[in-house]
């Protein structure tokens, strides 16, 4: 009989090239996407500070709702995967009507929220009249384009079951081809099109208006709507996706479905809110520690969030190829193929280390040109690279456990380590120290709970993934009860 380390070994062999294959193209996909976002704020800080500050403020209130949807629908992916591991490919298509009819109710949801509830949320807030108007014309605009996003990612969450994850990063790619230059139109108007090209233009269109805020916001519910149309209009064509016929006999709402996808899909995007919110908070703390401070926090919260991309995507490759395994009937490999997954994990954070730690100086002088800022910020990444092996692990543990469709576990580990350990945890340390032992240590004890809160659900889910990837894979464990 072969021993443990020779049968991981030969997995390993086999699994490492086609998870790497289904992980990058995500990972182009995920960059793509925020490239849109990029885009929205350096086009709008062009134009003023205070169409900046509306946008800013508009996304800090979308995006987290976006990151709700997305998590769930995510749900999806090992349900699908699993039946096709299993060969029962017929389950598939009632599975998917199923997470669309989710996503346009989800869609529609959001919508309403961002037309009726923002104006409240910024009284509370305290934002100033002026870029609370912009920024909810703004939302008002990206409202229109949240169905569109939701029905997006539930067709993606089909293609990335179907190991078809190249999709995604094409059709990524598209919508950032039409969100530059609609942003630019949209955004300066004529007056901004006669500086670029020239006065050659004709007058209707050297008179379109310049509106700002309003204008990035259509021109993101626009790129939202084309990359789910170009999605819809793929898998409609593609041959990819063999005997599922997706656009075949509509399916009807059927509860028992759509039970087991919100009973998958919601503790993902409970989840994916939770982390999402402990940023939140802690620029909301750190606000009040000076600007050089907030300046460092975001400049190495963003370049590290880049990082971070890679073994995202890593996890959520990791989630196809343990579904898949599962529905074959291979218990004892999916356990493999999980641990393997892990190993790479591993390794990407050994690489995201070293970058950190060979491109930290050049890249923060592109950032910022201030002094203290740039001593700051370095010193917040030398904890970044410090966190890379407990977020990566993390993020890879939940991602091998979404194959298993294990989720609920996730959510609680998530609350319990993210905001118990690493929010609370961090803003003790930052605020009042260590017990007199330790003075307060500002924005670096709020990165040292950051350390701690990944650490601790790195640990956690790694137990968590070893008694039920050893309870599976014995027999003794029922996935239909996890």
């Amino acid at each position: 009989m072969a021993s443990p380390l020779a049968n991981l070994t030969r997995t390993s062999r086999r699994e490492t090239r086609p998870l790497l294959g289904l992980a990058l193209p995500i990972c182009g996909a995920q960059l793509a996407q925020a490239g849109m976002s990029v885009a929205d704020v350096m086009m709008t800080g062009r134009l003023s500070a205070t169409d900046l500050a509306a946008v800013s403020v508009g996304s800090s209130l979308w995006m987290p709702l976006m990151l709700f949807m997305t998590g769930t629908l995510m749900g999806l992916t090992p349900i699908v995967a699993q039946l096709l591991g299993g060969r029962r490919v017929a389950g598939i298509r009632p599975h998917v009507h199923q997470a669309l009819w989710v996503a346009l109710a989800l869609g529609i949801a959001a919508g309403l929220l961002l037309w009726f509830a923002v104006m409240p949320i910024f009284a509370l807030m305290q934002v100033p009249q002026e870029v609370a108007t912009r920024s909810a014309a703004y939302l008002s605009a990206v409202a229109f384009g949240m169905p569109g996003a939701a029905l997006f990612q539930a067709l993606r969450a089909f293609s990335d079951g179907m190991n078809h994850t190249r999709p995604s990063l094409w059709i990524s790619l598209i919508g950032l081809a039409v969100n530059v230059p609609s942003n630019f139109v949209l955004i300066y108007g004529g007056e901004g099109l006669t500086g670029l090209l020239g006065d050659w233009l004709p007058a209707w269109v050297a008179g379109l208006p310049a509106l700002g805020a309003l204008g990035c916001g259509i021109a993101t519910a626009l790129s939202l709507w084309v990359m789910s149309l170009a999605m819809a209009l793929y898998t409609r064509r593609s041959r990819a996706y063999g005997e599922v016929k997706l656009w075949h006999s509509p399916t009807p709402p059927r509860w028992r479905m759509i039970g087991e996808l919100l009973h998958v899909g919601v503790p993902i995007g409970v989840a994916i809110f939770v982390e999402v919110t402990l940023f939140t908070l802690i620029a909301l703390f750190i606000a009040s520690l000076g600007e050089v401070t907030v300046a460092a926090h975001q400049v190495a919260l963003n370049y590290t969030s880049i990082l971070f991309m890679l073994p995202l995507s890593l996890s959520m490759a990791l989630t196809v190829r343990v579904g898949n395994t599962l529905g074959q009937q291979r218990p004892g490999l999916a356990r493999r193929v999980a641990w393997n997954g892990i190993l790479i994990a591993l390794l990407v954070a050994g690489l995201n280390s070293l970058l950190l730690w060979l491109t930290a100086e050049p890249v923060i002088a592109l950032y910022t040109h201030d002094p203290a800022v740039q001593r700051l910020t370095l010193s917040l990444v030398i904890l970044a690279m410090i966190f890379q092996v407990s977020d990566s692990l993390q993020v890879n543990l939940a991602g091998a456990l979404r194959g298993y469709k294990d989720t609920r576990v996730i959510m609680f580990i998530t609350l319990v380590a993210y905001w118990l350990v690493g929010l609370a945890g961090g803003h003790w340390l930052g605020t009042r120290g260590l017990f007199g032992l330790v003075d307060p240590m500002g924005v670096h004890g709020y990165w040292v709970g950051l350390i701690g809160g990944l650490t601790a659900a790195a640990l956690l889910l790694g137990e968590r993934l070893r008694r039920i990837s050893k309870g599976v894979a014995h027999g003794r464990i029922d996935l239909s009860d996890s």
